[in-house]
């Protein structure tokens, strides 16, 4: 079994919660009108670029000019963006730095926005415990792209073979395999004690 020296952690869906219904269910309170709303407008998409970089003001402004009338929700969706990010997963963050205090190499790996990510980390301190973090919307490249994985890894120094990657979304640990590294899908804190006990690595 190959050696397990670094531990990357995805951020969103890993370490904190993230849900967009949570403010949009006061904004647009009928769910089917949220769920269209979602499906055609704010879309994961529109959002998706916003972590390769896009700037919110061009995203609300290319929004806007398709859909006039939504433009107060289009703007909520910045405005109350840290309502979507309510709480961490403490089991996962408590796995995250038991592996940091047993001195393991740990860093981030993360789609985000550069600014709700400096957000984040005033209202999450233990996203600032780790060696360092790759933010997409920082360096304009997102996951799954292989091209971000090999950009960690050469900030980092870290060997791919030798690295195991965390992430909540199948794509982006099909992504992570395909740059090299080793990878598990995140699906709750027990499972992921499981899956790096296989692997050798223990806090």
């Amino acid at each position: 079994m190959t050696e397990i020296r670094h531990i990357v952690f995805d951020i969103g869906k890993v370490l904190i919660h993230y849900d967009p219904n949570l403010p949009f269910s006061r904004i647009i309170p009928d769910a089917e009108e949220r769920a269209e709303f979602f499906a055609k407008v704010c879309t994961h998409d529109w959002n998706l670029e916003q972590d390769r970089g896009r700037s919110w003001h061009d995203a609300e402004a290319l929004l806007i000019e398709q859909f006039p009338d939504k433009e107060t929700h289009i703007r909520a969706f910045r405005k109350y963006w840290a309502e979507m990010v309510p709480y961490a997963y403490e089991d996962s963050v408590a796995i995250m730095t038991g592996l940091i205090d047993a001195g393991r190499d740990v860093t981030m790996l993360t789609n985000f926005a550069a600014d709700t990510f400096s957000e984040a980390r005033k209202m999450y301190p233990f996203l600032n415990l780790p060696r360092g973090v790759t933010v997409s919307g920082e360096i304009g490249l997102i996951k799954p792209d292989v091209a971000i994985y090999e950009r960690h890894a050469k900030d980092f120094g870290l060997s791919p073979a030798h690295s195991v990657f965390i992430d909540d979304s199948l794509a982006n640990v099909e992504g992570a395999r395909a740059a090299g590294w080793q990878a598990v899908h995140f699906t709750g804190a027990e499972k992921l004690k499981a899956d790096l006990g296989a692997l050798g690595v223990t806090a």
